[in-house]
């Protein structure tokens, strides 16, 4: 209820994690809370919904499990949140799907739920009156830790079209570390550069150096992981017997989807 009372002026975002979540954990749903936290307090956003959208198969990361398990597991560790959601759109696509196109999928979703909610509200009230109460449409911001930032300088990991566009047209909402300077990194590319206002850095200062790796790592040697994930994926990860040494080289020889498909283009370029 506290969320319908929030400033009408305020623009509503909707926040976008795209990933392995492999498996999802408790850092995972903390950085959607943080990045809440911190786009609210600025005063000028209201977030109101969160999207985990797990990458699909096709990715080919080494020890990257189907992407079945990754959806169920994520939504096992959403059931309690009121605003964080699954979105298995991007892990059942056949191949990899390139950040910006999920991203610009997700906002086109947005755009035609708000399209449809207009609809009903015309009928309800006068034009007039909706533009007097500030309507703004909701924006898309994708929610990334500070790794992601910086892998954006990795040669042909991304198009620099894609950052363009991701960082130009929704914006980018940057978890950061005690010792990451994001900052510093933003200041050294000129793309980044230029659309530095869209870049909203979030520092946790609670460090919480929890991995997908290292649980993996823990799950294969028998260790316990509890409280490093939500009680109901460890059941569920117990229950199915994932993560072993042989899910752990799934993929070893194989090259990542980005790398195979852009260094082709390099080339035959």
């Amino acid at each position: 209820a506290a969320s319908l009372q929030k400033n009408p002026t305020t623009s509503k975002v909707v926040l976008l994690a795209c990933g392995s979540f492999n498996p999802i954990t408790n850092v995972h749903l903390r950085m959607f809370e943080l990045a809440r936290d911190h786009l609210e307090d600025t005063g000028q956003y209201s977030v109101i919904k969160g999207i985990i959208s797990p990458v699909g198969d096709a990715y080919k990361k080494k020890g990257l499990i189907e992407a079945s398990h990754r959806v169920e597991m994520a939504r096992l560790a959403t059931e309690s949140s009121e605003w964080i959601t699954v979105d298995s759109w991007e892990s059942q696509q056949s191949d990899w799907v390139e950040t910006a196109k999920v991203i610009r999928h997700h906002y086109e979703e947005l755009l035609a739920r708000e399209h449809n909610r207009d609809n009903v509200d015309t009928v309800k009230y006068t034009k007039k009156r909706r533009i007097e109460e500030n309507y703004i449409a909701s924006s898309l911001m994708l929610l990334c830790g500070a790794d992601v930032l910086e892998s954006f300088g990795i040669p042909n990991l991304w198009k620099q079209e894609d950052i363009t566009e991701i960082v130009g047209q929704y914006g980018l909402v940057c978890i950061t570390r005690c010792g990451g300077d994001p900052y510093k990194f933003i200041n050294q590319s000129d793309d980044l550069w230029k659309y530095r206002k869209n870049i909203h850095v979030v520092h946790e200062w609670v460090t919480n150096d929890i991995s997908a790796t290292h649980v993996r790592r823990a799950l294969r040697r028998g260790r316990s992981v509890r409280y490093l994930l939500p009680e109901s994926v460890v059941r569920y990860v117990q229950e199915h017997g994932l993560y072993s040494a042989d899910s752990e080289q799934k993929n070893a020889d194989v090259v990542l989807a980005p790398f195979q498909k852009y260094s082709d283009a390099s080339t035959s370029g």
